[in-house]
């Protein structure tokens, strides 16, 4: 069989949020498919296009996830049955997964000489892997379904998405998500705080007045169809019932946090990390009984006084909406009138704002408004020191993703301060 590695040389701020419809079925889901027709491979996406640039090549060599997507592709080309490759891709999944977070959190070796909190390997050593998943041609046949079912089940286990896991009584449960890096046809360096700190965060434990609590975390792709096909939901929907906090968490405004009173049910339409557009509803199931607006119940005036850090947080309260009965956007200081129509929550209209909505949305249909406080918080932009225009890490760009994901974690420790007090 021709190596998986050979094929694969031959084949070739706006804001970020996003959540999927609560019950949608994903196709990709199956763990035993049913069709024995086999496939052609699949080109590749545009962001796995984008990999074989000389950042992304740089940040995986500076990092040690160079040898991720070779070493998958090898154990793929050694797989006899679609079960085997399923095994493959859930242990090499989960273990870039860990991986990441273990490097966040300074365990195992240090490979390279990139800052350990850096999100940006695990989102380029997971595009490498997916990547040989749409270019595998195994000799014993691959079906459609089959190869979305294996793009599926990586994609879950090295977002952290099956990987959370709460201790018994005694300790309180938050989740927090954060997001892959965007904009990178803008600049390819692009890495995003939120992803960064849900690395740093998952796993650990806060110190809260009312005792002990577990972080647990996801990371969640930017890219529009994937939320329309229900990931966020998907992902959300067991656990929060049985946690006591949770907070969507994405890049936002230069040199703030914001928390963001509401979100709307409208997509604006900026383009996707795979550059493709939606502007429309928010897809949700039942539209019928769908909401313009969500509310945060996240104690904003807790955090908003509480000291977390260098970068003053905001109770952030703007929308934009077409009043009832009128047919042009405004844009309300605010929050929503009645009967109004949504173009913009407090987080824009972008994922950001949609991941918002969908978890506050997903919490509000599982009757939780009045008991489970949630919602979004947006981070300030991660920049770069000034005049650097071509690296891919500075010591100003290192002290700033610290720094902020330094006061997600105060933030996330306020917040649950002043709300797990059951």
């Amino acid at each position: 069989m021709t190596s998986l590695r050979v094929r694969i040389g031959v084949l070739g701020i706006a804001l970020l949020a996003g959540a999927l419809a609560p019950g949608a079925a994903h196709a990709a889901a199956v763990s035993s498919p049913s069709s024995p027709s086999s496939s052609l491979p699949s080109s590749p996406t545009v962001e796995e296009q984008r990999l074989d640039r000389a950042v992304p090549q740089e940040i995986l060599r500076r990092s040690g996830f160079d040898a991720v997507a070779p070493g998958f592709a090898r154990a793929l080309d050694g797989a006899h049955s679609y079960a085997q490759a399923r095994r493959i891709a859930v242990r090499d999944g989960s273990a870039l997964w860990r991986r990441a977070v273990d490097r966040a959190q300074g365990r195992g070796p240090v490979s390279g000489d990139l800052s350990r909190d850096d999100d940006r390997p695990l989102y380029w050593a997971r595009l490498g892997m997916t990547r040989d998943v749409r270019a595998w041609e195994p000799g014993f046949g691959l079906s459609e379904r089959q190869r979305a079912a294996l793009l599926d089940v990586l994609e879950r286990t090295s977002r952290g998405q099956t990987d959370i896991r709460y201790p018994g009584k005694g300790v309180r449960r938050i989740l927090v998500t954060g997001f892959d890096p965007f904009t990178l046809d803008r600049d390819i360096r692009i890495s995003n705080p939120s992803g960064a700190s849900a690395l740093a965060l998952d796993g650990t434990v806060v110190q809260t007045a009312q005792g002990p609590a577990r972080v647990e975390t996801a990371v969640f792709p930017v890219r529009w169809d994937d939320f329309a096909q229900g990931t966020v939901e998907r992902t959300l929907r067991p656990y929060l019932p049985k946690v006591d906090l949770f907070t969507t968490v994405s890049q936002g405004r230069v040199g703030r946090f914001d928390v963001e009173r509401t979100n709307g049910a409208w997509r604006g339409g900026f383009p996707d990390n795979d550059n493709l557009s939606r502007t429309e509803t928010v897809p949700v199931t039942d539209p019928a009984s769908q909401p313009q607006w969500t509310t945060t119940t996240l104690p904003y005036a807790a955090i908003v006084a509480a000291p977390t850090g260098r970068f003053p947080v905001y109770d952030h309260t703007e929308v934009t909406e077409i009043p009832a009965g009128g047919t042009t956007a405004v844009v309300r200081a605010d929050g929503p009138t009645p009967g109004s129509t949504a173009r913009a929550g407090g987080g824009g209209d972008y994922l950001s704002n949609e991941i918002a909505y969908r978890a506050t949305l997903l919490r509000d249909r599982l009757g939780l408004h009045d008991s489970l406080p949630g919602g979004h918080v947006h981070t300030p932009v991660l920049q770069f020191g000034a005049g650097n225009t071509t690296e891919v890490t500075d010591p100003e760009f290192v002290r700033n993703r610290v720094d902020i994901i330094d006061q997600v974690r105060a933030i996330v420790t306020v917040a649950a301060d002043a709300t797990l007090r059951k």
